[in-house]
């Protein structure tokens, strides 16, 4: 029987997470059953401690680009490793790695890579790449295939947009959502997109113009001390917003609610200090120092609150 491998990663609307499971599925090739679990941050306790190994059957568990918080998930992930699971834990998110020199991860893993040098994708491949050569074997051909793909998710990720397409590949993954993985396991060296890339990519544009206006007409701002928050409300696309934003306005900090994800992104102009990883931590999220993101389940019902409110002052 075929070893079975579970990869538990961020998404499946980011490009880095996505990146990250299919660079692991690939490097197996017909060798194991993979199965690849997509969650956010605030699903990503449950999705793990969901995670049952097949009895008598060889397993691994890869997690990728994403990280737990509950102390019962680390009793679940010794418990799993208590009976043979081999766990490996790659990201670059600051707020897991400061979890981890704050000695709040109790976890007996296999292997780990934290590190803030590259997206997790990167880490990810570069690790599996390393493990190929120490072994001595040749990775399968649709692994190292995979390796412009990874490099512009670790383009895309860092915010460096030096590789052409890179930033275009983001938008297709946050458009195509559940289906971006399928898609990302039949890609080549060459990135040629599959129909349904394509058909997404020419959708992207569109959206883009009307989260743009939605976020201009909710905008709102707040001087906190020097610096500005901004607030608004888009419909996808909120790293498309803030970069454009970021540089008409400075010493800024953009907290914009996705309407398509439910989530909060936060995004900063080039020359400000705030760092969004400790203000996403405060709210449940986590993220980066330049970018990060939370979900505000409260948010929710505050809508329709005034939704109700409003409706309910006009009701016949």
């Amino acid at each position: 029987m075929r070893p079975e491998v579970h990869v538990v990663s961020h998404g499946p609307h980011c490009l880095d997470g996505v990146t990250a499971a299919a660079a692991v599925a690939r490097s197996f090739g017909d060798e194991a059953e993979v199965i690849a679990h997509f969650a956010s941050n605030t699903e990503v306790d449950a999705v793990l401690r969901g995670l049952e190994p097949t009895p008598g059957r060889a397993t691994q568990l890869w997690i990728t680009d994403i990280s737990w918080r509950e102390p019962e998930t680390d009793a679940h992930l010794r418990a799993l490793a208590a009976r043979g699971v081999a766990i490996v834990w790659i990201d670059h998110h600051r707020t897991a790695l400061e979890r981890v020199r704050a000695g709040k991860v109790d976890v007996p893993f296999a292997d780990s890579v934290l590190s803030e040098d590259h997206a997790a994708s990167r880490l990810a491949y570069e690790h599996l790449s390393r493990r190929f050569a120490a072994e001595g074997r040749t990775p399968p051909a649709a692994f190292t295939a995979f390796a412009p793909v990874v490099a512009m998710a670790d383009d895309n990720d860092r915010w460096l947009h030096r590789i052409p397409g890179s930033r275009e590949l983001g938008w297709v993954v946050r458009a195509l959502g559940p289906d971006s993985y399928d898609d990302f396991m039949q890609l080549d060296a060459t990135v040629a997109y599959t129909p349904r890339m394509a058909a997404a990519r020419e959708r992207v544009g569109a959206e883009i113009a009307r989260t743009f206006a939605v976020a201009a007409a909710s905008r709102v701002e707040r001087r906190l001390g020097p610096v500005t928050l901004v607030a608004a409300v888009c419909d996808g696309h909120p790293s498309e917003i803030g970069d454009a934003w970021g540089k008409a306005t400075p010493n800024a900090v953009f907290a914009l609610y996705d309407a398509t994800s439910l989530s909060v992104s936060f995004r900063r102009s080039p020359d400000c200090a705030v760092d969004l990883s400790t203000l996403a931590a405060a709210l449940g999220g986590g993220g980066h120092a330049a970018a990060s993101g939370c979900e505000l389940a409260d948010l929710r019902r505050a809508f329709a609150t005034l939704v109700v409110d409003r409706v309910a002052e006009r009701m016949p």
